[in-house]
């Protein structure tokens, strides 16, 4: 058996496990008080307003065999917080949000023999799942820091020329660029009403190393489960991976790849492994397919105490043999509050 880069993965940070996001209350942004922004302060952490006194969840179902089950009512859905039995207030088959979506592309040169690879991933990604006039995004690079290099936007082309003109160098600084995409996801432009709220996404594409960042992993993972952000991780790290057989896969993670792991377990979101272009097309197909996939779940917490601690979430599903994906918890904010922070 023939594998690739075999070599230990660098050192970084103990990722401790976070409490989830503001969870609670959908997120809406006042557009005339929260203009896009390319960056976040070194100290601020991302706020969002809380409007209601509901937990909302967006929850993925798959079967065994990783196929999308979208025929559940809510009778199927059992919720639990801190272990007690919710309530659910309202239930959705589908969400069909205008999508508001980080695009991070990892330009350091640890990458730079995967670059293409990234490139490749991140405009077929875009022209999988962005539609005209209803969803946005915006592209952000990252090697010794962050930086915004296309803002908002439903123009596919324009977001690919500046995919494609991108070069690598530099160190790595992760954790700073999740934290700002985090808070400029928190100040995404609104639709016109009646529609006022957006589904937050933010997909990685990365080898998961990090030697540059000022935020620890703890905070960061903090930060992305307070602005309620389904992270998609895409790991372009080609260590520890057999290629002599028919499909190539990893026989171990590196440490890169577990941290890409743990923000997407935790943001009710997804990671990839994939290798070739093939892969990584059928790994666009599935993000696409399951934002249309999922179910709204919304419960007013029997726990009325607003004490801004973190709460545990736990979805169960009746039907045996099924899996079900949402984000881990919530920070209970008083409605009307902002959650933020130094």
């Amino acid at each position: 058996m023939v594998f690739m880069g075999v070599r230990a993965a660098s050192a970084q940070e103990p990722a401790a496990p976070p409490p989830p996001s503001t969870g609670q209350p959908t997120p809406l942004v006042n557009p005339s008080q929260n203009p896009p922004s390319p960056g976040l302060p070194s100290k601020q952490m991302p706020v969002i307003s809380i409007t209601s006194g509901a937990v909302h969840l967006v929850a993925t179902v798959v079967d065994r065999h990783h196929n999308f089950v979208t025929d559940l009512d809510q009778n199927d859905f059992h919720v639990f917080e801190d272990e007690q039995p919710q309530k659910i207030s309202f239930f959705g088959r589908e969400t069909n949000l205008p999508l508001r979506i980080a695009v991070l592309l990892d330009t350091s040169n640890s990458i730079r023999p995967r670059l293409k690879f990234e490139q490749e991933a991140a405009i077929d990604f875009l022209n999988n799942v962005i539609r005209r006039g209803k969803d946005q995004a915006f592209l952000m690079t990252f090697d010794n820091e962050p930086d915004v290099i296309q803002d908002y936007t439903d123009n596919v082309d324009q977001l690919s020329r500046a995919i494609e003109s991108q070069r690598a160098g530099g160190g790595t600084a992760l954790r700073d660029a999740i934290y700002a995409a985090t808070a400029k996801l928190a100040k995404a432009p609104l639709p016109p009403p009646p529609e006022l709220q957006v589904r937050r996404v933010m997909v990685v594409i990365s080898d998961g190393d990090d030697n540059l960042s000022d935020r620890s992993q703890s905070e960061t993972l903090e930060a992305a489960e307070r602005g309620e952000v389904a992270i998609y991780s895409i790991s372009t790290s080609t260590d520890w991976l057999a290629i002599d057989t028919d499909q190539p896969k990893k026989y171990m993670k590196t440490r890169g790849d577990q941290v890409l792991e743990q923000f997407a377990d935790l943001s009710g979101g997804r990671v990839f492994f994939p290798y070739k272009l093939d892969d990584l097309q059928e790994s666009f197909q599935d993000i696409g397919a399951e934002l249309r996939s999922q179910y709204f779940v919304a419960y007013a917490p029997t726990n009325a105490a607003w004490d801004g601690r973190y709460r545990k979430i736990r979805v169960d599903i009746d039907r045996k043999g099924l899996v079900v994906r949402t984000r881990k918890g919530y920070y209970a904010v008083a409605p009307g509050s902002s959650t933020g922070g130094q």
